[in-house]
């Protein structure tokens, strides 16, 4: 099996929820986690936070950020381990980011060494 990550995006994360919105996201997605982990092919996630985030560009200057023109947002990930990329994407299809209008869940093979060779 190799190892994926999942990464939730959101078209704009800056729009608020109520706090009843979020924690019932917050527990369809911990149920949705569960059940990877239930498999053993959950590794690992976080949730991530916009406010406290800091780009550092090729010239060393810092900008409040990740993106400071565009409204989308990384709002986590989880790490999975699966035996092709169509079975990570079957675990993406299940993210309950996608029931938001305009998100996405990004599917992406972790390199390793091997993999430059």
């Amino acid at each position: 099996m190799d190892d994926y990550i999942l990464i939730f995006r959101h078209e704009d994360g800056h729009k608020v929820a109520s706090p009843e919105q979020i924690q019932m996201w917050m527990k369809q997605t911990s149920d949705w986690m569960a059940g990877i982990a239930a498999r053993n092919q959950l590794t690992g996630g976080n949730g991530l936070l916009f406010s406290e985030s800091r780009v550092v560009h090729h010239d060393t200057s810092v900008t409040n950020g990740p993106f400071g023109e565009k409204k989308e947002t990384i709002g986590g990930y989880i790490l999975v381990k699966a035996g092709s990329p169509d079975e990570a994407v079957e675990f993406a299809k299940g993210c309950p980011v996608l029931q938001g209008e305009g998100n996405s869940v990004e599917v992406r093979k972790i390199a390793t060494a091997g993999d430059f060779h």
